[in-house]
C-alpha cells in the first residue's frame, strides 16, 4: 500500500488531502519540505486558515509532524514539515 493510498482511505477533510499531497510532492527523500503557510495557500487557491486547519489535522492523524525553524536573528522562519 503507497502512502497516497492511506491517505485516500482516511476520514480526514478533503483540505487535509490536498496539503498533505502538496508536502508529499515537495518533501526530500527523508520527507523533509519547509514551504510556508503563505506558499502553500497561495500554490493550492486555499486560504492561510483552511492550510493550518488542515497541518492541524496532518498532525492528529500522524500523517505530518513539524518543527520550528529559526534565522541567525532569532526570528520564525517557515517550519520543517516531516511527511510520515
Amino acid at each position: 500500500m503507497s502512502y497516497f493510498d492511506t491517505i485516500y482511505v482516511s476520514e480526514l477533510p478533503p483540505r487535509a488531502k490536498a496539503v498533505y499531497m502538496y508536502l508529499r510532492d515537495r518533501s526530500d527523500r527523508s520527507g523533509g519540505c519547509w514551504p510556508s503557510i503563505n506558499t502553500i495557500a497561495r500554490e493550492l487557491s486555499l486560504s492561510r486558515s483552511t492550510v493550518k486547519r488542515a497541518i492541524a489535522d496532518l498532525k492528529k492523524a500522524g500523517f505530518v509532524r513539524s518543527e520550528p525553524r529559526y534565522r541567525e536573528n532569532g526570528s520564525q522562519s517557515s517550519s520543517l514539515y516531516i511527511v510520515l
